[in-house]
């Protein structure tokens, strides 16, 4: 295939891309430089194309390709390594200090939520909750083992209504 043949399937194929490039980029600017990045690539690299191969398929492999790259180089140019003797990210937002106030109303809201339950309902639940099997605190409540399940069923649900504040 002649350069001007490749250089006409190219053109004809770029109206397909572009959805895709906007698709990975979600900007109508980047997704023009992207597009202008895989062109220039498959007109450089013509040689490895395979004629009798899908060219469509080759574009949108380089299209993908370029992408996940540029997307690597941006990342690795917006990370600051500190370089004092603790390394640390500083760009990193997944470091944050937090106190035990938060965990400590949580825990409170939760035992007064279990203890609203009625005795019948919080016996099973509990003793599930420390790792009974359902079988054993049948036999150790000396109840039907469907029972134990609708109980702990129950007492889920009432727990769920109680703590609905902390549902997001």
């Amino acid at each position: 295939m002649t350069a001007l043949e490749f250089g006409y399937q190219i053109d004809n194929l770029t109206s397909s891309l572009k959805p895709y490039a906007l698709k990975l980029t979600k900007d109508g600017e980047k997704a023009n430089d992207l597009l202008q990045d895989t062109v220039f690539k498959a007109y450089s690299n013509r040689d490895k194309f395979q004629v009798g191969t899908n060219l469509k398929a080759w574009m949108y492999t380089i299209m993908r390709n370029t992408f996940i790259t540029n997307y690597q180089r941006m990342v690795r140019r917006n990370t600051f390594i500190d370089t004092t003797e603790n390394n640390h990210f500083i760009n990193s937002s997944s470091v944050t200090i937090e106190n035990q106030a938060k965990g400590n109303f949580v825990m409170n809201d939760i035992n007064m939520a279990l203890d609203g339950l009625k005795d019948m309902y919080k016996i099973p639940f509990n003793m599930y909750f420390r790792g009974f099997k359902y079988h054993e605190i049948a036999d150790k409540l000396e109840i039907p083992i469907g029972t134990v399940k609708n109980r702990i069923h129950i007492a889920r649900k009432e727990l769920k209504k109680g703590l609905q504040v902390y549902a997001n």
